[in-house]
């Protein structure tokens, strides 16, 4: 099966996974035979509890609205940077440097310079956030703007158009099939880094609920908490897929002619 006929059928690749996983889990788990680790069904009938607590649902909402701050600042600044170290010599010399210190380190590391910087609330972890997502989006942004056609820049010179006309009418279009796969990357990353700077600043969010459960020796509701982690990130890249489909229809179109040509 190839890559795209396996994502034409990803539900279904999904249910089987997911199946799978739960078997393999439940067998591990019989041999173990350990309290910390709990069979999945213990999992899943700590699962209605948790999804009618109010105080579940508020931390869940809070670190959703912290991950979509994040993710739509990183948006905001790294894509027309990218965009802008493609197509110029003089922006790419200025910023490759501090982007090629920054790729190797953890972004969570930088969690504790935040919290002293700007204390334990919602800004820090936002900024973590941002700067975990901000290099996918940079990446593949700076690297779809390299493969623009020139002739389509050469013709927007020949019209008039100034640098920053130029990046929004020629180069953002023609690079949104790139920018994409770096914002589908920058998803799954901003769930990632979201669990881990609340797992460090405990205060509030699903990170400490998952954290506060382990320390309480809850230990299935650690598990239906990191279930929850699953489908939540399965849910934001559903939602991004079907975004990007609408956003990008006419690469897709292009790109199923010439795999039958």
């Amino acid at each position: 099966m190839t890559p795209q006929h396996w994502y034409e059928h990803r539900w279904a690749s999904l249910v089987m996974a997911a199946i799978l996983v739960l078997l393999a889990w439940a067998g591990l788990a019989r041999w173990v035979g350990l309290d910390s680790f709990p069979s999945p069904w213990a999992a899943l009938q700590e699962l209605p509890a948790l999804i009618s607590d109010p105080m579940a649902w508020s931390a869940i909402l809070q670190s959703v609205g912290r991950m979509f701050a994040g993710y739509a600042l990183a948006l905001v600044v790294a894509v027309p940077l990218g965009l802008a170290m493609g197509r110029s010599r003089l922006v790419y010399t200025a910023f490759y440097p501090l982007v090629a210190l920054a790729y190797p380190m953890p972004k969570a590391a930088l969690m504790p310079i935040l919290m002293l910087w700007f204390g334990l609330g919602d800004f820090s972890k936002i900024l973590v956030i941002a700067l975990g997502v901000s290099l996918p989006l940079l990446y593949h942004s700076y690297h779809g703007a390299t493969r623009i056609e020139p002739k389509l820049i050469w013709v927007a010179q020949s019209m008039g158009m100034g640098p920053l006309a130029r990046l929004g009418k020629i180069v953002l279009p023609a690079s949104l099939p790139e920018v994409m796969i770096g914002c589908r990357v920058g998803v799954v990353m901003a769930l990632i880094v979201m669990v881990s700077s609340e797992m460090i600043a405990r205060q509030e969010g699903i990170g400490n609920l998952l954290f506060t459960s382990m320390d309480m020796a809850q230990y299935s509701t650690v598990y239906a908490v990191i279930m929850l982690l699953a489908v939540l990130g399965i849910a934001c890249d559903a939602l991004f897929e079907f975004v990007r489909k609408r956003c990008t229809h006419w690469h897709d179109s292009t790109q199923s002619l010439m795999d039958k040509g």
